[in-house]
């Protein structure tokens, strides 16, 4: 791995577990087995440098939210696998955790990789909505995007309701419950 992509790595996990405030230069130099002279050769700074990570970590989680949203199956299926696909809940989502951040929050820069890749998300289960209502699997009277909404309110939430009891039993029940009101079974009757 190069020394920016170390760099870039650090910065993702530090930027996880303390957000911008607690993730210091020095930090991710240490975290990256790089020196200031290879970081600030690499990066302008840290806001060039968090950027990038953002940047990373947005494209990681489009990638992987995809592979479930674009997979052959029904819309149920592929918004099910969406919920229910593996994950580390407890840490939370390193996409959301950075909307908490109101370093991130209050730039415009690093905020938009976080605010398109949500847009994106949004959209993309907006479109598998439709498709299902299209296909009579959900009730017509579903707005798509009201929908989408609440799938990914659920799954952040779910994040927050883990980590604020310390066990995975939060997030499963909240995606269960999602699930529940999304079956077919109930959007047919």
């Amino acid at each position: 791995m190069s020394t920016s992509d170390r760099l870039i790595e650090a910065t993702r996990e530090l930027l996880w577990e303390r957000g911008y405030v607690g993730t210091s230069p020095k930090a991710i130099q240490q975290h990256a087995g790089a020196g200031q002279g290879s970081m600030y050769h690499h990066f302008a700074g840290k806001p060039d440098l968090a950027l990038a990570a953002i940047r990373r970590t947005a494209q990681e989680l489009r990638g992987t939210a995809g592979r479930v949203l674009d997979a052959p199956g029904s819309a149920y299926e592929r918004i099910s696998g969406y919920l229910l696909r593996e994950r580390d809940v407890l840490r939370g989502c390193p996409v959301g955790r950075l909307t908490m951040d109101p370093e991130v929050v209050a730039s415009d820069e690093l905020r938009a990789p976080v605010d398109e890749t949500i847009a994106w998300l949004r959209g993309r289960l907006a479109e598998i909505v439709q498709e299902g209502v299209d296909r009579g699997e959900f009730d017509a009277r579903l707005v798509p995007e009201d929908i989408a909404a609440s799938i990914v309110a659920t799954v952040q939430g779910g994040y927050v309701l883990a980590r604020a009891s310390g066990s995975t039993e939060a997030f499963d029940a909240a995606a269960r419950g999602l699930l529940a009101l999304l079956s077919p079974r109930t959007a047919a009757s």
